[in-house]
């Protein structure tokens, strides 16, 4: 056997000994990204359920004219904004960044460095996880600040006949979380990709419609949160019992 030869296997051997090695045992990222998307998979019909229980609350709910006429028209004044009007990035990059850092506190971890502009920014934390990465593309940062702040006005002076105001601004901050949210992730989000796509939209998608099933029943007071979430189990229960079927 010629030298040559005996070079050439012995890369051949190399080669196949890297992807058995690769095969059977992966690197920590990458089986935590596999792992994440099999419970991606696993929670699909957990969304399905979302979906329909959000469905039941949204016609349970119809009736609330005042509410939703207010709310809406906020939503479609910050629409009018949105695509008439340069966007406010830095705003929405600035509650991006704090949202991360608020999930940080709640679950324990402490914040090292805080940037935010609008040609982006970032957060240096002590913890992180998928809660706290992808909290900003499902928590309504700006909509809860309206909500806390009206709930204290009203407790300290009675805001009863501000209330169209609030649904006004509450709309509009909900409108600007949806709109920026949607125009971010046209672009390559670090958050996201860290934490495989097909488990972060599975998340993005359950926490937003979680914030709904939660939010509207308090706003309208047509159904309460309680049969909102059992909406939400039974439409769950319904589409694994129709996969089962199949």
């Amino acid at each position: 056997m010629s030298y040559q030869t005996r070079i050439w296997n012995t890369k051949v051997a190399a080669f196949f000994f890297s992807l058995a090695a690769d095969s059977w045992f992966p690197a920590p990222v990458s089986c935590m990204k596999w792992a994440k998307m099999i419970i991606a998979i696993l929670l699909l019909p957990v969304c399905s359920g979302a979906a329909a229980a959000l469905w039941l609350v949204l016609r349970a709910s119809g009736t609330a004219d005042v509410v939703w006429v207010a709310t809406l028209a906020g939503a479609a004044c910050w629409l009018v904004i949105f695509l008439l009007l340069p966007k406010p990035m830095w705003v929405y990059v600035f509650g991006h960044e704090l949202t991360h850092a608020l999930w940080t506190w709640a679950l324990g971890g402490r914040v090292k460095k805080f940037k935010a502009s609008s040609e982006g920014g970032h957060v240096v934390v002590t913890r992180n996880n998928f809660i706290i990465a992808l909290a900003p593309y499902f928590f309504p940062l700006y909509a809860v600040l309206v909500v806390l702040v009206f709930v204290a006005g009203h407790w300290l002076w009675n805001w009863r006949n501000y209330m169209i105001w609030f649904h006004l601004l509450l709309g509009a901050a909900y409108g600007f979380h949806v709109t920026l949210t949607w125009h971010i992730l046209k672009n390559e989000q670090s958050d996201i990709a860290d934490q495989g796509y097909l488990f972060s939209a599975v998340v993005i998608f359950l926490g937003n419609v979680a914030v709904l099933l939660v939010g509207i029943p308090l706003l309208t007071s047509k159904v309460d949160v309680l049969t909102a979430l059992r909406w939400w189990v039974h439409s769950t229960q319904a589409v694994v019992l129709w996969i089962l079927r199949l």
